[in-house]
């Protein structure tokens, strides 16, 4: 979705740093960015450094909260694109999303678990 499709009212699917969210267009700014208010969470933004990810040894290790309900964040049009369907509760939407990145980091977590052990394995293999 450009600037040029896009207009004030339109319920855009938007993407902020490292977060999923649906708003609506509340403004077409001269810096071509999109001004959207938010109303619910997709994606809950990524925690730590994101120059240095996957590593938790860095010396600030970023805490990032997701965009408040009916905060406008100004947007680059191409992190914008239509959203079709009914608009979840903000709350709910918000737990729903901090569910799934808590499920997939624990995902995360016994992959490397696993990886551990089978490596462990191999060295007594190798030795």
């Amino acid at each position: 979705m450009t600037t040029h499709a896009c207009k004030a009212g339109d319920i855009v699917k938007a993407s902020y740093k490292t977060g999923e969210y649906i708003g609506e267009v509340v403004e077409l700014m001269e810096s071509g960015k999109l001004a959207v208010r938010i109303l619910a969470v997709s994606g809950h933004p990524t925690q730590g450094d994101l120059h240095n990810p996957m590593d938790p040894d860095v010396p600030f290790f970023h805490e990032r909260r997701a965009l408040a309900y009916q905060e406008i964040a100004l947007m680059p049009p191409q992190t914008v694109r239509p959203y079709h369907g009914a608009v979840p509760e903000y709350k709910a939407s918000l737990l729903q999303a901090l569910d799934q990145e808590h499920a997939r980091l624990d995902r995360m977590r016994r992959w490397a678990q696993r990886c551990q052990d089978e490596l462990e394995k191999l060295k007594r293999d190798y030795t």
